[in-house]
């Protein structure tokens, strides 16, 4: 018998369905219940098509605390604004949460209301949940009641230059291309996510404007990099799921491919899902799939007064897994004393 059960407050789109598709095979936890004002008595795989035949549950529409009852934990899948309007009432239960919105990321209120266009609708609980990078607040996350999983953009831009930043050799301008999947535009339709426009197509979104942009720095500065500046360009890409993330570093001229790698082979030769790749740099092909993220670098020669090197760091994810779902998961193995790696330890498909 599974020791834990598990609800999930927005489960139709694609990251419900692979939260839903992790906790199906999951050995310590059961799906009691997914809630959803979409689709309300479809049984889940009319829905999510994989999940065919594989549970006798459906969607219900019900209050939050009703979808917590009886439950260790939840799972938030609620749109941004619409999150934070709802956890409240599940906080109230003392159940644990894992809520995948950007609402409850930022400490900054004021940057919420800048990147996310409104005040923030429940300023009293920023600062209450711990942020779920487990690269870098596992322990946090162990103890927590309620953690903000992070963004698939900030996640894979994160991992890629958290060595950096604690090694204190992140600092200035870091100037991100980011690369990414029509998935993470979410289910509903929209002209940029429709396929027949975006399968031939290459477009940029948000420049310099990214929501995700005040979430790197404040993770970045916790990490050891305060002050840094970001130039992040976002690219809609004419693939479903993934991102490749490029970040340019300035770094000292007598920084060496050798002191940087041994900074990456100390930051993840322990992670579980954390790949430092030497021989090639990373690709989205590799990680498609899974909870899995690759990062590699390029390190250019000195410039001409002998001041700076170029740093090129690569990193790649699955933006519905790591980036988004899979993260999820392993944040809520860890609240619940679990191995982290339960139901994520699949390498995903190739090609």
């Amino acid at each position: 018998m599974k020791r834990y059960r598990a609800a999930i407050i927005g489960g139709s789109g694609y990251g419900g369905a692979e939260i839903i598709r992790r906790l199906l095979i999951h050995p310590e936890v059961e799906l009691a219940r997914v809630a959803s004002i979409d689709h309300v008595g479809q049984p889940l795989g009319a829905v999510h098509l994989p999940l065919a035949g594989r549970t006798d549950l459906r969607f219900e529409d019900l209050a939050p605390a009703e979808a917590a009852a009886g439950c260790d934990i939840v799972f938030m899948g609620l749109p941004h604004k619409v999150s934070a309007q709802k956890v409240p009432a599940v906080l109230d239960t003392g159940v644990r949460i894992v809520d995948m919105s950007g609402d409850f990321r930022l400490r900054d209120g004021s940057a919420y209301a800048r990147y996310y266009g409104t005040p923030h609708p429940r300023p009293d609980l920023l600062g209450s949940f711990v942020y779920g990078l487990p690269e870098l607040n596992r322990a946090q996350i162990r103890g927590a009641r309620a953690v903000a999983s992070p963004g698939c953009f900030a996640t894979t831009i994160e991992l890629g230059l958290l060595p950096l930043a604690r090694a204190g050799k992140l600092r200035g301008v870091v100037q991100v291309t980011g690369i990414t999947g029509s998935s993470g535009s979410g289910v509903t339709p929209s002209i940029g996510t429709h396929h027949p426009v975006r399968a031939v197509n290459l477009k940029t979104y948000r420049v310099l404007d990214h929501q995700h942009t005040p979430e790197i720095l404040e993770t970045l500065a916790a990490a050891g990099a305060p002050g840094i500046q970001l130039r992040f360009v976002p690219v809609s890409a004419p693939l479903s799921r993934g991102i490749l993330a490029t970040c340019f570093v300035q770094v000292p001229a007598v920084e060496t491919t050798a002191s940087i790698s041994d900074l990456y082979e100390r930051a993840y030769a322990s992670e579980p899902f954390v790949r430092f790749v030497r021989d090639r740099l990373p690709e989205v092909a590799a990680v498609s799939g899974s909870n899995f993220a690759e990062v590699g670098f390029a390190l250019g020669e000195p410039e001409s007064d002998g001041g700076a090197r170029t740093l090129v760091v690569v990193s790649a994810t699955d933006n519905l897994i790591k980036g988004g779902a899979g993260q999820a998961i392993q944040n809520m193995n860890l609240m619940l004393g679990l191995s982290e790696t339960l139901s994520l330890e699949d390498s995903g498909p190739w090609p």
